[in-house]
């Protein structure tokens, strides 16, 4: 909590000196009420004195509306405090969510950052403003009002010698035994979060299934629990009150009884007694307050090191200190578009590579298709290339270039990728369209979705362009989304393009007409053959490239490069490359025609699609009477682009 004051009250600091003073004026008043009341029984009361009734009746009422006063100004310090801290949270926590890199993200959950940006955040609110308000008026009150009891009788001020120190042993046992709870509630939120969120968005597939009763009792299950645990620490929280009041109940009888024996003789006044039993259910009152403070502060303390946890997260992924990468240098050198050199990647806390030892090469404008069963690790082998994952070991090259010496906001738009799941957000279709360059024509956008075969049912909207998307664009089907990210991905001209199953909601022939759209995206015409030191003129305003930021959509001339990851054979057989992934390793690497004759789990996921016949099984073999082995064809094509 501490490291969070120091990190975001400077801006507000104003309003925290502010507000505690005011109320610190405000218990001034509270403390001299006692003594006004003391002096309205003895002087009034005691002595049948109407106007001195009212005189003292005035003077309370106002320094009550005085007391007020200040309260409201200290209320209003609290509000703009504490508000204005959440805000300054909830942004630097957001930009610090949106930094870190996918393993960083895998570690958190989505749910639980979901529950650390709102529940978390209002605890430390909620403490901020309480602190401002009465953090320092129940504690100064009853300092105050040991020292006024003191000053009235010393006798009689043993009482709250004695009744303090056990109210406060009593507040100390709960509050130890509290905290470990309110640790494990903020977990146990996060999982009704994970339930609800994924009750939520999988909603129709839960109708699908008939899993509705199933989900219910997941639910019902994580909800109880979080409520045997918020029973159990009630309990416990329970105990202060009842306690507190006993121990305070029994220090003003001992009071009445002691201050009775010393008004009869003479050494008080009904007054002073009568302030007495005022200042002692001020101090213990002022316990009880404290009391339920801590256990504010003690739930916003854990969620502060929620929050701190995250804020504080240094992403994995980082290009500090990288220089730009001069694309048209690498072009004209030679070098390959893509390279993998023993590349391998593991999720934290894996024995088990994810990615393991993958060797690879492709050349500018080539294709490299990405197959393999479900889990085979193909959506983690492409995440290395824009650097979403850091290889564990091993490189990734993009233009002769380590991933890691490119600054990431270059390399991210050289590098489109359309991911698995389509994800649109709420705007319109030209907003999300210019997620990659916001300064996109709409000539750009057109020829994006003409490529992606998004066009025809865009111009048939009413609103065309300007169309509304509602979150995650449930207002269009599934491969209206995919073609729609797929356009986005191509508004700003990259230089590699990577297709992450991406349109396994298109039918086969929306599917090859955008493959087809690509490939002539990529092959301008006249284009000169690659090795004769030409490309293709992919970027705008080529004629400044040398003087552009590194940042800018501005390439030189390159033709486009094509990551396609898919389960479908249609979708890859006329890639250059065709690298078939089996457990995160590289079982086959090649073209169709020498994979399918080469690689016996290609030639497994192409029978499951396709009839021998249309394969050309009973054919020979191209290249016959030589090794098909896979470090052979590994080896040719690695050193074919070296």
């Amino acid at each position: 909590m501490l490291t969070l004051l120091r990190r975001f009250a400077g801006a507000y600091r104003r309003y925290f000196i502010a507000g505690p003073a005011c109320k610190l004026l405000e218990v001034f008043f509270d403390l001299l009420t006692p003594l006004v009341i003391a002096r309205m029984i003895d002087e009034g009361v005691g002595a049948r004195d109407l106007p001195v009734v009212l005189r003292y009746g005035v003077l309370l009422l106002i320094m009550a509306s005085i007391g007020m006063a200040f309260t409201l100004v200290c209320q209003k310090m609290a509000a703009l405090a504490s508000q204005g801290m959440g805000t300054d949270i909830r942004r630097d926590l957001y930009r610090s969510i949106n930094r870190l890199s996918y393993a960083e993200l895998d570690r958190f959950g989505t749910p639980s950052l979901i529950t650390r940006i709102t529940n978390d955040v209002n605890q430390v609110q909620l403490a901020v403003a309480l602190g401002i308000r009465q953090l320092i008026r129940w504690p100064f009150l009853a300092v105050g009002s040991m020292v006024a009891a003191l000053a009235i009788d010393v006798k009689l001020g043993l009482i709250f010698l004695i009744s303090t120190p056990l109210i406060g042993l009593v507040f100390w046992v709960v509050m130890a035994r509290c905290v470990p709870y309110y640790q494990s509630m903020q977990k146990k939120l996060d999982r009704i979060a994970l339930i609800c969120r994924e009750g939520l968005s999988g909603a129709r597939v839960v109708r699908a299934f008939v899993r509705e009763d199933h989900e219910r009792d997941r639910f019902r299950d994580a909800a109880a629990d979080q409520a045997a645990t918020a029973i159990a620490v009630g309990k416990l929280s329970s105990v202060l009150n009842p306690v507190t009041f006993l121990v305070m109940n029994l220090g003003v009888c001992a009071i009445l009884w002691a201050g009775g024996i010393q008004v009869n003789v003479g050494a008080l006044t009904q007054g002073e007694v009568m302030a007495f039993v005022n200042y002692m259910t001020q101090t213990l009152l002022s316990i009880v307050y404290v009391a339920n403070l801590v256990v504010v502060f003690t739930r916003a303390s854990a969620s502060a090191a929620r929050v701190n946890e995250v804020l504080e997260c240094e992403p994995s992924i980082s290009d500090e200190g990288a220089a730009p990468v001069d694309v048209e240098a690498a072009l004209a050198a030679g070098a390959p578009a893509l390279r993998m050199d023993d590349a391998c990647y593991a999720f934290a806390g894996s024995a088990v590579n994810a990615v393991d030892r993958v060797t690879f090469a492709l050349r500018p404008g080539q294709t490299l298709g990405v197959i393999g069963g479900t889990g085979s690790g193909k959506s983690t082998l492409v995440s290395l290339i824009p650097r979403l994952y850091d290889t564990t070991s091993g490189s990734v090259e993009v233009f002769g270039r380590d991933v890691r010496t490119w600054p990431l906001k270059q390399l991210r738009h050289a590098v489109g990728i359309v991911p698995q799941k389509a994800s649109l957000v709420s705007g319109t279709i030209r907003s999300n369209l210019r997620w990659r360059d916001a300064d996109a024509s709409d000539e750009e956008l057109w020829s994006a979705l003409e490529c992606a075969q998004a066009a025809e049912f865009v111009r048939k909207l009413p609103e065309g362009l300007d169309s509304p998307v509602e979150a995650g664009g449930k207002n269009f089907s599934g491969g209206q989304r995919q073609r729609l990210t797929i356009a986005r991905a191509l508004v700003g001209e990259p230089l590699v393009l990577i297709l992450d199953d991406s349109a396994s909601a298109l039918d086969f022939k929306t599917d090859a007409a955008l493959r087809h759209a690509i490939r002539s995206r990529s092959q301008a015409s006249g284009e000169p053959a690659i090795g004769d030191g030409g490309y293709w003129l992919a970027g705008k305003n080529v004629a400044g490239a040398a003087d552009a930021p590194a940042n800018e959509a501005v390439h030189p001339a390159a033709p486009l490069t094509t990551v396609i990851v898919s389960q479908r054979v249609s979708s890859v057989r006329d890639a250059d490359l065709i690298c078939v992934m089996r457990r995160g390793k590289v079982v086959g690497l090649g073209t169709h025609d020498e994979l399918l004759h080469s690689c016996e789990v290609y030639q497994e996921i192409c029978l499951s699609q396709l009839k021998r016949e249309e394969l050309g099984l009973n054919k020979p073999a191209p290249g016959e009477g030589l090794d098909p082995g896979l470090e052979l064809s590994r080896s040719s094509h690695a050193e074919g682009v070296a």
